[in-house]
Order: structure tokens, then sequence, then C-alpha cells
């Protein structure tokens, strides 16, 4: 099975990306609305075909992804029953199993921190994603929103501490850098509900941590109980053209549009001056500024159109939309594979 463990800093949430090999189906766990291009390109350039988003929970500290996914790449929305969210395609009951490919994910019953939280567990039992219900060397709060610090104690004891002691355990969260444990870890080490702990122990425990409540919790609320649908749903695309973000966070655009829309576009080529000569030759009309004098030569680039950057690969031209971007120069995207790929499709070039 594909895994990938992703991370938002802004709110310290981490993101959980599964996937068939075979078949390329794949799931994602807790996606954060803010990192969906990031997490986009990485399903695109994996090739994989994302089936389902899973909430472990009704978030409080970010707003769920799953609405964006939905629209952009038709993925289905499954959330617990017991959160009462609008827009969800599955409800998801105790028990039950989501597949993808030859690959499910078991749903575990979490309630305690809300009465939605769900943990996923991998077939074979060697993974567990037990969102806000067993952090690492913590545990969920249980001050608001449904919280119950005897039924997640239960929840964690009966639910998660069952499962084998060389189990992997996923948070939703860590504020400390730590990306995993195991359930044996937690058993032995956990502050909170580990080391022989009984309910009265976690509950006095939990009653006296004294935490500010979600700095978004106003806005995430609301916005998760609809599956993070916004208001006035945000445009997926830059607007002048199919660019898409890649995972490294460039903006990359198709040769063959480029090609079709050549006088709606300035194609800045970034190479140095002896490239223009050879055998990838350069793309009619385009505006010649090598990288390193990109900096301080960027006023020169045309604001009234779009900027397309072109170099031999499609490397060097990345970078140049960076620093367009810093310059002031927001709407540009890079060739995508440059004049390699361009030369490779038969498009026009000319030669000085």
């Amino acid at each position: 099975m594909l895994f990938r463990q992703l991370f938002d800093a802004q709110s310290a949430t981490y993101t959980y990306l599964l996937a068939d090999q075979r078949t390329r189906d794949a799931v994602l766990i807790d996606p954060v609305f803010e990192q969906f291009r990031r997490d986009a390109a990485l399903i695109r350039e994996l090739r994989l075909t994302l089936r389902y988003t899973l909430d472990t929970h009704v978030h409080a500290d970010h707003v769920t992804a799953a609405w964006l996914f939905k629209t952009s790449l038709g993925s289905l929305i499954a959330l617990s029953r017991a959160a009462g969210a609008e827009g969800v395609d599955i409800l998801l009951d105790d028990g039950d199993a989501v597949g993808f490919g030859n690959c499910a994910l078991e749903v575990r019953a979490t309630p305690g921190h809300t009465d939605a939280c769900v943990t996923y567990v991998t077939a074979d039992r060697g993974m567990a994603f037990t969102g806000d219900a067993l952090l690492i060397r913590g545990a969920g709060r249980t001050d608001f929103q449904q919280g119950n610090a005897s039924i997640l104690f239960r929840s964690i004891m009966e639910k998660i501490f069952t499962l084998p002691d060389d189990c992997i355990l996923y948070p939703a969260h860590d504020y400390a850098g730590r990306t995993s444990s195991t359930v044996g870890e937690e058993k032995a080490h956990n502050p909170r509900v580990g080391g022989g702990a009984n309910e009265r122990d976690f509950v006095g425990y939990m009653r006296n941590l004294g935490l500010a409540h979600p700095k978004q919790m106003d806005q995430a609320l609301p916005a998760n109980l609809k599956c993070g649908r916004p208001r006035a749903p945000e445009v997926l695309d830059p607007g002048w053209g199919p660019a898409v973000l890649t995972y490294a966070g460039v903006l990359e655009i198709d040769p063959i549009w480029v090609a079709e829309h050549r006088d709606a576009v300035t194609v800045l080529d970034v190479r140095e001056s002896d490239e223009l000569t050879g055998h990838e030759g350069r793309i009619v009309g385009a505006l010649h500024l090598p990288l390193d004098q990109l900096r301080e030569r960027a006023r020169e680039v045309p604001a009234s159109r779009p900027v397309v950057t072109v170099c031999r690969s499609g490397r060097r031209s990345a970078q140049a939309t960076l620093i367009l971007k810093q310059a002031g120069v927001h709407d540009c995207a890079n060739l995508a594979g440059g004049m390699l790929c361009w030369r490779s499709l038969g498009l026009p070039v000319e030669r000085e």
C-alpha cells in the first residue's frame, strides 16, 4: 500500500494519503482546505484516483478540503453519521469498512473528544489513524463540542488499546514534531491514559488542562458541518488558462494550450543567449531575459498579459515564476517540460 504523511504547519494537522499500488485507488484522511492544491498535485503526479476523503471528526482547528476534492476530483465524502453534517456522501458507523482497490480501512467509533470521532484501522491492523481521540503522548481535549472524558477513556481502552502493541498510530495533530507512535508506546508512556491509568486518573487529568479554545473554532466548525463548502466557492484555476500547481508548488501550463493561445500570453525565455541558437530553438516572439538577470530586470516583463516562462527542461523557468511572483507578477506559469517538450510535440520554433 502506498502511504504518504503530509503536514499543515498553520494548524499542525497531519493529512494521510493511502492508495492501492496495483489499482491506484486512493483515500485521503483529514485533508486541509488551504493545502488542497498541494495535495491534489501529489495525487495527480502519483497517477492516483481519489475515491474518498475521510475526516476523523468535525474539526475545530481547520477547515476540511473534502468539498474541494469532491468538486475537482470527483471523490466521495465520508464522515461519521454522528456528525450530522450536510453534504456527506457516505455516513459511517462503527464496524463499517471503506474499500479502495484491494485495500480497506475498518471504521472504529472512538467518541469522547467529539461524538463523531472515528479511528481508521488498516485490514492487517498494522496502522491506525486516530484523529484527535489518541494523540502522541496525549489525547484529544474534552471540554467542548460534546466532549466527555469518561467516554473518551473507554474509547481508547476498548477500540485503540485492543489493537496489537506494534500497531503504528498516526494522529490528526502533533505540536512537537512527532510523526507516529505505537499502541505499546502509548500504553506505557502516555501521561494521560497510559502507565496503568484508570478512568478516574484520566478524567481528573482532562478536567484540569485549562486550554484556550482553538483560534479558528468559530470559522472551522460551521464550515466543517458543510464538509468545507465555502459560501462563495473558489475558482480552482488561475482564470486565464488551464494551469495546475505541482506538488513542488510550481504553477505549470500545457505547451499545446500555449501554442494555441500564443497571442494571449507573453512567453519569457530565461535561457542563456547561446542556447537560443541551439537544437531546441526558441518560441516565436518570445521575450528573452536570462534567469540570473531576472531579479534586476523583472520590470521589463510586460504585466498586461499572463507570463509563461520557458527554458530547456522547465527547471530554470520554474524558478523564474517564483522570482516574478516576488516582483509582483502574479499571473505567470511555467511551460511544462520546457523546450524539450515543446519540440517533442512538434510545435513551431524559430532560430536566430
